[in-house]
């Protein structure tokens, strides 16, 4: 007969699966993905490195699974952004804004989920993130194009530019350290010159 978890082994499980992924979630925000070793996590979590093995059995789908919950907690954020009640160009500024000032608000974690090295398991989980950034600002500019509001162009193309010309600004090798105060205003004012149109005039 095989053995079957009684649902108080089942909740303790759940409840350790948990806290190992929390550790690393903390890991991951103060010190990036390479210091998300078993042993790390394993220290952090207050546990025995075994135990983090019942939960994941191997650092691949630990960091993996990982990413997910990272990935879909920042995804929900830009997505909430782009629900803004407002014209196409205060969307646009909304996800530019909110995706800018999260990432500036914890450097170290938008740097791992946006440029630093990492195993090819982790990067399909990353690109999730990247795609569905560009998906949300893309669906905006299609929506600009079909009303007239901007000129004819590739949304899928133009987003994706927006991505990574923002990206690079944020976390890549020519970021320059500008303050947030300086740097997010500046990044949503390229993304609405990036998109062709002629945003309203500022109600006084």
């Amino acid at each position: 007969m095989a053995y079957r978890r009684t649902p108080a082994v089942q909740a303790r499980l759940d409840a350790q699966h948990g806290t190992v992924l929390a550790a690393a979630i903390e890991l991951l925000a103060e010190r990036g993905y390479a210091a998300c070793s078993v042993a790390a996590v394993a220290e952090r979590a207050g546990i025995a490195t075994g135990s983090v093995y019942r939960s994941f059995p191997s650092k691949a789908e630990l960091v993996a699974e990982l990413f997910r919950a990272v990935v879909g907690r920042e995804v929900a954020a830009v997505r909430s952004a782009a629900a803004f009640e407002g014209d196409l160009y205060a969307q646009v500024a909304s996800v530019i804004g909110a995706f800018a000032g999260r990432a500036l608000g914890a450097p170290r974690l938008a740097y791992a989920l946006l440029a630093e090295p990492v195993d090819p398991e982790v990067e399909a989980e990353r690109l999730v993130f990247r795609r569905a950034f560009r998906d949300v600002i893309a669906a905006r500019i299609a929506e600009g194009v079909a009303a007239g509001r901007l000129p004819a162009q590739d949304p899928e193309l133009t987003a994706a530019l927006l991505v990574g010309g923002v990206g690079e600004a944020l976390v890549g090798p020519l970021a320059d350290g500008r303050a947030p105060a300086d740097l997010v205003p500046a990044l949503i004012s390229f993304a609405l010159r990036a998109l062709g149109g002629t945003p309203p005039p500022p109600s006084s």
